[in-house]
């Protein structure tokens, strides 16, 4: 269910209803399909994932965060990434962490100046960002700011924390948050039967072979430590008479 095979079942539903939108197209139609992806611990599987899109002539927005500690989307290895992504076509948004922000003008505030930074640093401009597990004030909040365009925006997302389950939404909303697809799963029958759709991908699930929730989890913890032990050895040789010892002590 989360392999790149997979994946592409669901582009291929997708480019040939003819509905797919980015957020700016969406404001002007009354139908479409948002694929969006909130990168939560890997630039890597995220930069993978884009290549999968690209291999069917598809393109998305990919949501990455100022403030994670999981990655640092500032380092050079990163900045080339996102710079590539953009220039084939990918929209690059903020993924905006509140952090325990609950103060709305703060948080309005905080999300412009993460925007500014960002595009500052990139090099290109910055025009959309999703919240990071947002809370029902935020939702209910429906955040808009001057061409800026939030992912949860009611334009894109119906909030109604009344709605019964299973209950028809002016946008249909699908996730994949924790490895489990709520909401219901993105198949043709999901997709066609509703006028509005936006699809919450995290690139750090998904995998060429697919691997359920634990397998999936043990991978990614490797491809950190192989990541980290890589930027130790790339910034100073300090320990590399250990490297050997820490390699065979880890557990693959």
């Amino acid at each position: 269910m989360f392999s790149y095979d997979d994946y592409k079942k669901i582009i291929k539903i997708i480019k040939e209803s003819g509905r797919q939108a980015t957020y700016q197209e969406a404001l002007n139609k009354d139908d479409f399909i948002i694929m969006r992806h909130d990168v939560e611990y890997s630039v890597e599987r995220a930069y993978k994932l884009s290549k999968v899109e690209e291999s069917m002539d598809f393109r998305s927005t990919f949501f990455f965060q100022w403030t994670n500690n999981s990655y640092n989307i500032l380092s050079r290895k990163n900045r080339d990434i996102l710079t590539d992504m953009h220039e084939r076509g990918q929209e690059i948004g903020l993924h905006f962490a509140l952090n325990g922000m609950t103060d709305m003008n703060l948080i309005r505030d905080r999300i412009k100046q993460e925007i500014d930074m960002l595009s500052n640093m990139l090099g290109f401009e910055i025009t959309t960002f999703s919240i990071h597990r947002p809370s029902p004030a935020v939702l209910a909040e429906n955040i808009k700011l001057p061409g800026i365009i939030n992912a949860y925006q009611d334009e894109f997302f119906s909030f109604d924390p009344k709605a019964a389950e299973g209950a028809k939404l002016d946008v249909k909303y699908m996730s994949d948050a924790n490895h489990i697809w709520r909401y219901g799963y993105p198949d043709e029958e999901s997709i066609l039967n509703n006028k509005k759709v936006q699809i919450l991908v995290h690139p750090f699930g998904w995998t060429k072979e697919g691997y359920d929730n634990f397998n999936n989890y043990r991978t990614l913890i490797d491809e950190k430590y192989d990541e980290m032990i890589d930027s130790i050895d790339n910034e100073c040789k300090d320990f590399a008479e250990f490297r050997d010892k820490f390699e065979i002590k880890h557990v693959r």
